[in-house]
């Protein structure tokens, strides 16, 4: 149950964020929202398989957790000047604590390169969504509107 909750989750969340980019200004802004959901997109990917409603394939699902992890390693980057968009759901807290958000971006990059090597069945992809999902909540409950 838990699992189809945090699918769930990053379905809305991508729904969410599609309509989001519609209109944005600021160019970092929009290019912050492109990396957060091309995370989002690999997610998707994931957690269709990890609910059954696409074939596992491990070698799909490796690709998607390499995905995640080059994104995840750019983040930082792409949050580390302050820029703002009135469409933006990136909260202040980013640049005052900017240290934990980008520790959280670096433990999401480790947590999925570890899963882009190691994904072979169905168990090893319910291990990732949940290891994945906890990260991208902690950040999320902490730095994004």
């Amino acid at each position: 149950m838990k699992r189809k909750s945090i699918a769930l989750g990053l379905l809305l969340a991508t729904a969410t964020a599609a309509l989001a980019h519609q209109g944005v200004q600021n160019p970092a802004v929009k290019a912050r929202m492109d990396g957060m959901s091309a995370i989002a997109e690999n997610m998707k990917t994931l957690g269709q398989m990890s609910k059954g409603a696409t074939e596992f394939d491990a070698a799909v699902a490796r690709s998607a957790a390499a995905a995640i992890a080059e994104h995840a390693a750019a983040t930082p980057g792409l949050f580390e000047a302050n820029e703002t968009d009135p469409k933006s759901e990136a909260r202040a807290k980013i640049w005052s604590n900017f240290e934990d958000f980008a520790s959280k971006a670096t433990e999401l990059e480790t947590i999925a390169i570890g899963f882009s090597t190691s994904i072979t069945d169905p168990a090893d992809l319910n291990a990732a969504m949940g290891a994945l999902g906890a990260n991208c909540k902690s950040c999320h409950s902490v730095y994004r509107e």
